[in-house]
Parts: structure tokens; C-alpha cells; sequence
């Protein structure tokens, strides 16, 4: 069943995942004709934006029709959408624009063989890793003068097969051409962007009740950190989950990013090294509709709350998983981010050649990064949308459901979207991102709603772009702003 553009990709990844042909028409992407041009990139990320954040959409929509008999449209701006997808650059925690989104240190380095290696630091425990592979001490005073030197006595790859061996995060740049070649990228071949498994047998979902928002009565476990896992569940709380983000007070959290990525949602702790704390995510876990995590692989599973596992003890739960490189492959194990998949899959290094041939000065030399975490912003986007078909099929099949993305099989669909030429991604129509300034840009202003936690804290932060028409999302004034991550106790909203 073929669709014109720019609903091809939205409609393609709607059917594939078993939803109906018949829905995709109460979706509007608007501004369509001009959607690649809402950023300034040669990949089609005004697509990607409204595609994934309009599947998300969509089908909390139909889950809210499943039960409710309530039919709606869902309509998606393009440079809304794209300004969405880095909106952890311009939230306000009272009147300020957070710090820094990077550790000093993370970042591009030149190496010996004259290729690049990117290493991403974000987390203490990464960056003394990292510094420790290099012999450059771990301190305040540290500076990428002292880390570009000890990368001078490193070759690209050896350094990333150093760092993996070890559990740190680095990778190496490499050519799309390169890439393509390498074992993981066979391995990939074919894979969707995000799948759903049957895992277990359970009886279907009843309707009955009267909900005001699509998710209402959605209970989600939301244990995940930095970007992808986390926007998920502010995506699932904006349609009306109660959603629990549960982190670890033994592990190093990211305060400029968790003050965004928490809003809608109400956060605890518990540490899972204690067996108390363990039980009281199993007894949660008991009562969830929703287990989101995105940790490293395997690791929730051997504390006890692998999917089948999760599936065995809860029929009808939805487990949603988040990986860097997916499931299959040499590479399935690895630690990774964002920043790395791109580096590592040949991102930087096609960015980098169409803005040097609109340029007209050929020199490519130095990579270019995608002008946002788009691979974690377009895998958020497409869990919030894998969970919500899944709960759809809870519905009209019953049974217990995986959903798997990967930020290296997102890489790749976005990929498979085409690129454009360098005029229409960097000349005078395509759009740079606002500055990060206080007081916001106007542009960014009119798009920022104000949240105000139940502790007299504020903040700002640009409202979802997904409109839905008889079930306006739920966010602003009216919603929890937690901004800290324990700032409720580990239970769940009376039903």
C-alpha cells in the first residue's frame, strides 16, 4: 500500500507493527513540504522528527479509541517536532538555563593513524575509566590538551577495542562505507527500529472504565537514565500514565538533563544491591502495565526482571527494552550512547562531506556531529510508540509483549530515509536551532510551557508536539515537575 511523502515512513513502520491501515488517516504532519528543511542537516531529521513523534501520537489515539470509542486526529509540526527533539537544551530550572550538557572531556579526539576516536565521559565513573586507559590523571585540572597528547600514541580502533574490553565507551570514526562492512553492521542488516515480540500468554485487556486521557490508569516503570529511555516515559506520562521513574541512589545521576526528562512523572530510589529494595520492585512490578528500562544489556535480567521472566510472573505486562547495538551481532554487549552510534556508523563523517561540498571547499576533515541526539530523541519516540501498539494488542489479542529498539538500528532506518542535497540541508532555507540563551529566544519562548513542582520549584520546557484533538496531552502547571529523582515514595497512585 504505497503513501507519498513525508507520511511514507510513518505509514510503513505504522504497518509493519501490525496497526490498522485504516487509522493512519487521522494523522496530519504539517508544514510537510518543507519538513527537511525545519533543521539544517543533510539527513532528513524534520521527517524523522514528525514521523516518530507523530507514531507515538497516533497510537496512544487508538489505544484511547480501543477503549473508549473516541476518535481523534493527531497532528505533528515539522520544526516543532525538530526543536522538541533537543529540548534539553533550552528547559529553565527557576529562571536559569541549566549547566553544561557535556563532561569537559567528552568528546572528539585526533589519533596516531589519523583517524578519530570519540569517547563520551558523561558519568564519573566513564570519565576515570577512560582517563585510566589513557594514563592522564583524573582530576579538575584535566584538560583535552592533556587527553588529545595521550590519544597521539593511539591508533583509532585499538583504542575502542581497549575501551570495550573494558566497559568504557568509546568509539572510533569510520566512513559509512567502513561501516557498512563491519561484522555488527551485517549483523543489522534487516532489523526494524523497533519490534514487537509476543513473549507470554494472557488473557485479553478489559475496556471498562471511563478514561479522560489515552493512558489513564497506565501504570510505567520507567528505569532508565540520560535521553532515549527517559523521554519515552515523559512521552507515556504526557498521555496520561503514571509513570514512576526508579533510580539507583548508588549510581551517578546527570542533574541538567534528569530535571527535563523527569517531568510528568513522579521519581523514586531503590537500589536493587539490597534485597529489600529488589522487593519492592518486584512488588510494583506485580501491579505495572509498563517495565521501561534502558540499562546496560543484561543487566536488570540478573537481578531477576528479564522480560520472560517479568511476563512468566505478570501476564499481560508490556516490557520495553533499549539497547545501543541491538540483539544480535559482535557488538550486542557493548555500552553505548548517542554520540557513539553516530560516530561509529558513519554520521559524522557524511555530515561532515555535504557541508563541505556546500562549502565548495572540499575539506571535510574535521567530523560533524548531527546537530542533535536525534538517534536517542527518534528511539524515545518510537518506544513511547511500541509500548502504546503493544498495550493496543493487550486489547484485540491479549498475551504479554516485548518492545525492542536500538540506537544502531534507528541509525540505520533514519539512514534509509535518504539524505539531501547540501543546498536544501545547509543553504538559505534550512533552519539553524535557536541560540541557548537566557532570556529564551522568542521562537523558543512561544513553544515552552511553565511547570511548577509541588515544592514552589520552576520550570520551562517546550510543550509536546504531538496535538491530539479531543485528548490534549497533559503537561505544564497542572503536572508534577519532579526536577530531583527522589522525590516520591516507591508506590503507585490509587487507581
Amino acid at each position: 500500500m504505497p503513501f507519498p511523502e513525508p507520511i511514507f515512513a510513518a505509514a510503513n513502520l505504522w504497518l509493519e507493527n501490525g496497526m490498522p491501515a485504516s487509522f493512519l488517516s487521522r494523522l496530519n504532519l504539517t508544514t510537510s513540504s518543507h519538513a527537511n528543511s525545519a533543521i539544517n542537516s543533510s539527513f532528513k531529521l524534520g521527517n524523522v522528527a514528525q514521523t516518530t513523534i507523530g507514531l507515538a501520537g497516533l497510537s496512544a489515539a487508538y489505544f484511547h479509541l480501543l477503549r473508549t470509542g473516541v476518535d481523534q486526529e493527531v497532528t505533528v509540526d515539522a520544526r516543532h517536532a525538530v526543536l522538541e527533539f533537543h529540548s534539553e537544551a533550552w528547559h529553565t530550572v527557576d529562571g536559569k538555563l541549566p549547566g553544561g550538557l557535556w563532561d569537559s572531556v567528552a568528546g572528539l579526539y585526533k589519533t596516531k593513524d589519523g583517524s578519530f576516536v570519540r569517547v563520551h565521559t558523561n558519568f564519573p565513573h566513564h570519565r576515570s575509566g577512560v582517563l585510566s586507559i589513557l594514563e592522564v590523571p583524573d582530576s579538575p585540572n584535566t584538560s583535552r590538551a592533556m587527553v588529545q597528547s595521550a590519544f597521539d600514541k593511539w591508533n583509532a580502533v585499538e583504542f575502542e577495542t581497549e575501551a570495550a574490553s573494558r566497559g568504557m565507551c568509546a568509539t572510533a570514526l569510520r566512513p559509512f562505507s567502513n561501516w557498512c562492512s563491519h561484522p555488527h553492521a551485517k549483523a543489522l542488516e534487516g532489523a526494524l527500529p523497533m519490534q514487537i515480540i509476543k513473549i507470554g500468554d494472557a488473557p485479553k485487556r478489559k475496556v471498562s472504565g471511563y478514561f479522560t486521557l489515552p493512558l489513564d490508569g497506565i501504570r510505567v516503570l520507567d528505569l532508565s537514565r540520560v535521553l532515549a529511555g527517559p523521554i519515552a516515559g515523559r512521552t507515556l506520562a504526557a498521555y496520561g500514565a503514571d509513570v514512576l521513574l526508579v533510580t539507583s541512589p548508588a549510581l551517578p545521576a546527570l542533574p541538567n538533563l534528569d530535571s527535563d526528562t523527569s517531568r510528568g512523572k513522579r521519581t523514586t530510589q531503590l537500589d536493587l544491591a539490597l534485597a529489600e529494595d529488589r522487593g519492592k520492585l518486584e512488588e510494583l512490578a506485580s501491579s505495572a502495565d509498563v517495565f521501561l528500562q534502558a540499562y546496560r544489556p543484561g543487566g536488570l535480567e540478573a537481578k531477576g526482571f528479564g522480560p520472560r521472566k517479568l511476563a512468566a510472573q505478570h501476564p499481560g505486562i508490556v516490557v520495553a527494552n533499549l539497547t545501543a547495538w541491538g540483539w544480535q551481532g559482535p557488538w550486542k554487549d557493548r555500552r553505548g550512547f548517542d554520540s557513539l552510534v553516530q560516530t561509529a556508523t558513519g554520521f559524522n563523517v557524511d555530515e561532515a562531506e555535504a557541508y563541505a561540498r556546500f562549502l565548495g571547499d572540499g575539506d571535510a576533515s574535521q567530523p560533524r556531529p548531527l546537530p542533535m541526539q536525534a538517534l536517542d530523541h527518534a528511539a524515545a519516540y518510537l518506544l513511547a510508540f511500541g509500548i502504546n501498539a503493544a498495550l493496543c494488542k493487550t486489547i484485540t489479542e491479549g498475551g504479554s509483549w516485548e518492545v525492542r529498539v536500538s540506537l544502531a538500528a534507528v541509525g540505520q532506518w533514519i539512514r534509509s530515509l535518504g539524505q539531501l542535497s547540501p543546498e536544501e540541508a545547509f543553504g538559505s532555507t534550512a533552519k539553524p536551532f535557536p541560540p541557548r540563551v537566557f532570556p529564551l529566544d522568542p521562537e523558543i519562548e512561544e513553544l515552552s510551557l511553565q511547570w511548577r513542582s509541588p515544592w514552589g520549584r520552576t520550570m520551562t520546557a517546550i510543550r509536546h508536539a504531538a496535538s491530539l484533538s479531543r485528548t490534549p496531552v497533559r503537561e505544564g502547571d497542572s503536572s508534577q515537575a519532579p526536577i530531583v529523582l527522589d522525590a516520591h515514595s516507591p508506590e503507585w497512585l490509587i487507581k
